[in-house]
Formats: structure tokens, C-alpha cells, sequence
């Protein structure tokens, strides 16, 4: 099984003059989730290169398995350092795609002409896709082949409005990945903030917030191995 995961080359948490960029969590638990499945893991970005790490998300208190694990693998830092570009990848290449949160993507991956364009081609060709916590808000500019949003109708999930208010970033995010997904037209479902949840409608996973990134993992593994 071939895997690309997406991350965000946006280190710039809006004008508050703080770095940003993907959560470490976020990364580290589904990049693990695929490596012990036995995939083949291609790591991709709008730069390339070392995409950047929210300083915040190396802190002791969210340090989990799955991050220890990833700050001793030196293969894996190599790895990330040397992310494709993005506008580089084909998804003829890859059976399945998964895109890490952060706020980082909040900025870029949101609005990349290739994201869109790869996430929608994955779609097309009958793929499976996830996406956890603010990732999820990148797929405001995707649209269905008849020019609808890409969410409209299909059931969701994401960073909560409540979880944003609770980091403090409410009013420096260029919007509420909640919020946006609902004016979609997305069927939008949560649980308690930093709870485990994932949906998967379908072809599409999403999980809520770093706590699910494991179980969207999963998820998403077990649906493309349902699917060959």
C-alpha cells in the first residue's frame, strides 16, 4: 500500500508573531499507524523540504508514544526533512492520502491550487481520504464535479469552534474549520473537547482533534484494505 501524507509549509500563526506549523501528534501517530501496516510512506508539502513543527505541539504535556517514538527514529526525521513538493505528486501513484493538522494548513494547504485539485482527483478516481482536526478546513475550496462544495451533505468533523476558543486562537485563525464546514453544508458532528472522534462517511474519514489522529488512522487503513 502506498501512502501520501500532506503537511503544511506555513510557520506563521497569523500576525500574532508566533511560529505555527503542523502538530506533531498529528503526524507522528497515523505516520506509525502506516509504517507498522507495512505502507509506503511518501511525505509531501507546497515547499518541500523539512515542512515546520508547531513549537507548542513539542511540549511535555503533549508528548505521547507515537511522538517519543518518532523524536528517536532518525530515519523518520530524515524523511520529513526531505518532504516532495507537492505540486509534484500524482495520485495514480498512491491508494490512499491523509493530511495531519495543525494551525499550519489553516493558511496554506486551505487555499493551494494543488491540494485542491490533488484532493479532488483522489476523489474521482474512487480513493479513500483523511483528514484530522484542522485539516479538515482544507477542504473548503474543494468542489464535486457538479460545483458543489465537497462537504455539502457528507457527514464531518474537525477542530470545534469550543476547542479554538479554548487554545485562544479564535480570532487569528482566517476561519473556524466548525464554522466553515457547517456553512458547506457539511453535517457536522463532535463530542467533548479533546475527545476521541472520528467519522467516516464514506470515502472520507475525519477526526475531531490530536486525541483521534490514531483512531483516523485507523479508520482510513482499514477502509482502503476493505476497498482492495
Amino acid at each position: 500500500m502506498n501512502v501520501l501524507i500532506v503537511l503544511t509549509s506555513h510557520d506563521r500563526l497569523g500576525d500574532t508573531g508566533r511560529k505555527t506549523g503542523f502538530w506533531l501528534e498529528e503526524f507522528a501517530a497515523p505516520y506509525y499507524v502506516f509504517k507498522d501496516a507495512g505502507a509506503r510512506i511518501t511525505l509531501a508539502s507546497p515547499k518541500g523540504g523539512q515542512p515546520p513543527l508547531d513549537p507548542k505541539s513539542e511540549e511535555p504535556g503533549f508528548q505521547t508514544d507515537a511522538t517519543r517514538r518518532f523524536v528517536a527514529d532518525e530515519a523518520a526525521k530524515a524523511q520529513l526533512a526531505a518532504t516532495v513538493r507537492l505540486d509534484s505528486v500524482d495520485q495514480k501513484d498512491f491508494d490512499t492520502v491523509f493530511y495531519p493538522g495543525g494551525h499550519g494548513p489553516m493558511w496554506d494547504l486551505a487555499e493551494d491550487p494543488a491540494s485542491v485539485a490533488l484532493i479532488e482527483a483522489f476523489w474521482a478516481a474512487g480513493k479513500n481520504i483523511g483528514l484530522v482536526c484542522h485539516a479538515p478546513g482544507v477542504l473548503h475550496r474543494v468542489r464535486n464535479a457538479d460545483g458543489t462544495p465537497f462537504v455539502q451533505g457528507r457527514r464531518v468533523t474537525g477542530f470545534t469552534n469550543s476547542e479554538e476558543a479554548g487554545v485562544g486562537l479564535t480570532d487569528v485563525v482566517p476561519f473556524l474549520v466548525e464554522d466553515e464546514l457547517v456553512d458547506q453544508g457539511g453535517i457536522f458532528s463532535k463530542v467533548k473537547d479533546w475527545g476521541v472522534h472520528v467519522v467516516s462517511d464514506g470515502r472520507l474519514v475525519t477526526g475531531q482533534n490530536p486525541a483521534s489522529s490514531t483512531e483516523a488512522a485507523r479508520t482510513l487503513l482499514a477502509a482502503v484494505a476493505a476497498a482492495s
